[in-house]
């Protein structure tokens, strides 16, 4: 069974994808008005690799300003954009909604398609899980009701059910909604750099952390891979995507652009006008100072 196909057989094998794609995009063409446009799937990109400058505090406590700064300027070009790319080329050949699903499927065959299916459910199921509690956190640094444990939780439970409630209405619905909620959500960190101008010290940049404070280089990795990781999640959009040729370079882009500008910038700012104390430096601690 585990035997290859011969070259004699490769055009039939071509013949089938050029049907298969043909007739989706048949299939589709009545709803090209429901497709995204460049903007909201910019954003939903964005959404689906940062949503925002949350979580990069823990690089400051872990390494210091120095080390993290280089490594927001660092890992984009190390992974992010060979991922991003690797997602344009592949979305772009195999347009269709499964995504990596279907990059597996045609690779190795339908059981490590399936395999990859339900190990990218178990991963989205445990990371987006967390979205809804570190922004009630962040919330709740501010707004001493969200601290007591009842009301973080229903506060948790009614986001959730609202962003659930928005996926199911539709995935234009959920695009214009991300539009809202990316300005929404850069505006306050936006406003603090601009704050925080006049009292920036470019000396506090090179700073190597904290003398006696140890680098936990285990926590710094994790935090640069999980801020600017699953570029190929935009995978699964390119059958709701007209001409995803087109589309998809400059959509990935965009959004990376986006991405590292939405990181560095209140980095930059914080660790420039605030005094280093790492042990400090953890989830909201920017958005406080």
């Amino acid at each position: 069974m585990g035997a290859t196909l011969s070259s004699s057989q490769s055009p039939p094998f071509l013949e089938e994808e050029e049907h298969l794609n043909t007739a989706a995009a048949a299939a589709t063409g009545d709803r090209n008005s429901k497709k995204l446009a460049l903007i909201p799937f910019v954003f939903l990109i964005y959404f689906e690799v940062a949503g925002g400058p949350y979580g990069e505090e823990s690089a400051v406590g872990a390494a210091g300003p120095l080390l993290a700064i280089l490594g927001f300027l660092s890992f984009p070009f190390i992974w992010s954009i060979p991922e991003a790319l690797v997602t344009a080329e592949l979305a772009t050949t195999f347009p269709g909604n499964g995504g990596f699903v279907i990059w597996a499927h045609k690779a190795f065959g339908p059981f490590w398609g399936s395999l990859m299916g339900w190990w990218k459910l178990l991963s989205g199921v445990i990371n987006l899980a967390s979205y809804p509690i570190l922004s009630v956190d962040y919330l709740g640094s501010g707004f001493s009701p969200l601290h007591p444990s009842a009301p973080r939780y229903i506060a948790i439970l009614c986001s959730t059910l609202f962003l659930s409630f928005l996926n199911y209405i539709g995935l234009s619905i959920v695009g214009y909604t991300a539009v809202g909620l990316g300005i929404v959500s850069l505006s306050p960190f936006i406003l603090l750099s601009l704050i925080s101008i006049p009292k920036i010290d470019p000396s506090r940049w090179i700073s190597l952390g904290q003398e006696g404070v140890k680098k936990d280089w285990r926590l710094f990795f994790n935090t640069l891979f999980w801020n600017l990781n699953s570029w190929d999640n935009a995978s699964t959009l390119a059958g709701e995507v007209d001409q995803p040729q087109k589309t998809y370079p400059k959509a990935l882009f965009s959004a990376g652009i986006l991405t590292c500008l939405a990181y560095l910038i209140p980095l930059m700012a914080a660790t420039g006008a605030i005094p280093l104390d790492q042990e400090n430096w953890v989830d909201g601690y920017s958005r406080l100072k």
